[in-house]
């Protein structure tokens, strides 16, 4: 389990693997016909029409719960076209660090069961993320009550990447991958939360928030940290030779 490669084995998936019984299965296409005559694009047509029918959205953003609390939290001072929308992302970061810290849960416990490798992280290092995970939910969640809203809804965006993170989810708890596969779960995790603290860091300039910007700025330096951490040991787990994933050879 603590191998860095994928090892040979009796995979059967393949087509290849028995050409006779695959040539059954493509006689057996010819006689049971689908129900339904016709290809892809009827299909296509009615996602399209769904798509455009549809009214109900997938979420949305309360107000604050009455309007002495906006006014002390300071929501009306928000500026912008869609001042929503920052309480919007915010709910989405407080939820994916929320999360975050539940990752990196299941991947020190494939640490523990299987240790590293050379190259690989520490236990410590590990560690090290979750905790700036908790600290950044944390303080996502000061950002929120100080904004007049509520940290605990489930905003559009929230639920939008609650979904998405599904199958890195998915990867880190199941039993039989790797810490390697693990890590390389993470990788997406990981990208797709520095680029959305990126775009909260503006979105709170833009609504004239500049200390909750600050604040986000420095998560942001520390998530590119965890960034860089996770492309090195992947590196090292596929041995390219002091390479770092995502740079140029």
């Amino acid at each position: 389990m603590t191998t860095t490669h994928a090892e040979l084995g009796m995979n059967k998936t393949g087509a290849a693997t028995s050409p006779h019984l695959t040539a059954q299965m493509l006689d057996g296409q010819k006689e049971f016909v689908p129900d339904y005559l016709g290809d892809e694009r009827a299909l296509a047509l009615s996602r399209t029409e769904t798509a455009r029918t549809w009214t109900d959205p997938i979420g949305s953003v309360p107000p604050p719960l009455t309007v002495k609390g906006q006014v002390k939290a300071g929501l009306t001072a928000l500026k912008g076209e869609s001042p929503t929308q920052l309480i919007d992302k915010l709910g989405a970061r407080c939820g994916y660090e929320r999360t975050g810290v539940r990752l990196y849960e299941a991947v020190l416990a494939k640490h523990d069961a299987h240790g590293s490798f050379p190259g690989g992280p520490k236990r410590e290092e590990l560690e090290a993320i979750l905790q700036d995970e908790l600290r950044h939910y944390r303080m996502l969640v000061q950002s929120i009550e100080k904004l007049g809203a509520d940290p605990t809804v489930m905003t559009p965006s929230a639920d939008l990447e609650a979904t998405m993170t599904q199958g890195v989810w998915a990867v880190l708890v199941d039993p039989r991958t790797t810490l390697t596969q693990c890590l390389e779960a993470l990788l997406t995790a990981e990208l797709v939360d520095n680029d959305a603290w990126g775009t909260l860091t503006v979105l709170a300039e833009q609504a004239g928030q500049h200390k909750i910007a600050r604040l986000f700025k420095t998560a942001l330096a520390e998530e590119e940290l965890h960034l860089q951490r996770v492309r090195t040991w992947l590196a090292a787990a596929l041995q390219l030779n002091g390479a770092r994933l995502g740079q140029e050879p």
